[in-house]
C-alpha cells in the first residue's frame, strides 16, 4: 500500500478526525464547565478520565454510524495511530508535575501536550490542517501559562472549541475526498 493510499484510508475511516475530535472537544468542554462551575479537582478528573474514553467512544460512534471503525490490516499507518495516541497518557506525569507546582497550569500544560500530539497527525491523515490545530494549541497553551495563569478554565474552553471547529474541517476534507473518488470512478 502506498503512503497516499494509506493516508486516504485513514481520512476515510476516521472521517478526517471528525468523530474523535468531536468526542475529545466535548470532553474538554465538559471539563471546562466543571472547572468553571464546580471545582478544579473535578475538572482535572473529568479530563483525565474522559480522555481515556476518547478512542473507545470514537469506535462506538463510528460503528453506530454504520462505518468501519478500524484501518485495514494492510495499512502501515495503523501502528503510527496507536503510537501517537499513547503520547498523551505517557505525558500526564509531566502535566501532573506542572499542576502540582501551579494549579492553573493544568489546562495550558494539557494544551501543549495535546498540541504536540496533533503534529504527527499531519502525516497520519495526510492533512496539513493538523499543523494549524497543533500549533494553535501549543501557542495558546504557552501563552495562557505565561500571560493568564490565573484563568483556570479558559484553556479548557478554548481547546474544546478548537477541537470541535477542526472536527468539521476534517469532515469537510474527508467528504471532498469521497466526492473526488466517486467522480473518478
Amino acid at each position: 500500500m502506498q503512503v497516499g493510499d494509506a493516508q486516504r484510508e485513514v481520512r476515510s475511516v476516521y472521517l478526517g478526525g471528525f468523530v474523535g475530535q468531536l468526542v475529545s472537544g466535548s470532553i474538554w468542554l465538559a471539563s471546562a464547565a466543571l472547572g468553571t462551575w464546580a471545582t478544579p479537582g473535578r475538572a482535572i478528573l473529568a479530563l483525565a478520565v474522559g480522555g481515556a474514553f476518547i478512542f473507545p467512544l470514537t469506535q462506538l460512534i463510528l460503528r453506530a454510524m454504520g462505518r468501519p471503525a478500524s484501518l485495514s490490516s494492510g495499512n502501515p499507518l495503523r501502528f503510527l495511530a496507536m503510537q501517537v495516541a499513547f503520547t498523551v497518557p505517557l505525558s500526564l506525569p509531566l502535566v501532573g508535575a506542572a499542576t502540582l507546582h501551579h494549579l492553573h497550569w493544568f489546562y495550558p500544560a494539557m494544551m501543549v501536550v495535546v498540541g504536540a500530539h496533533y503534529l504527527p497527525f499531519m502525516f497520519l491523515y495526510g492533512m496539513w490542517e493538523f499543523a494549524i490545530l497543533g500549533i494553535l494549541l501549543l501557542g495558546e497553551g504557552y501563552a495562557l501559562g505565561m500571560v493568564a495563569p490565573g484563568a483556570f478554565s479558559l484553556g479548557g474552553w478554548l481547546t474544546g472549541a478548537a477541537l470541535i471547529l477542526f472536527a468539521f474541517v476534517g469532515r469537510s476534507i474527508a467528504e471532498r475526498d469521497r466526492e473526488a473518488a466517486t467522480n473518478a470512478a
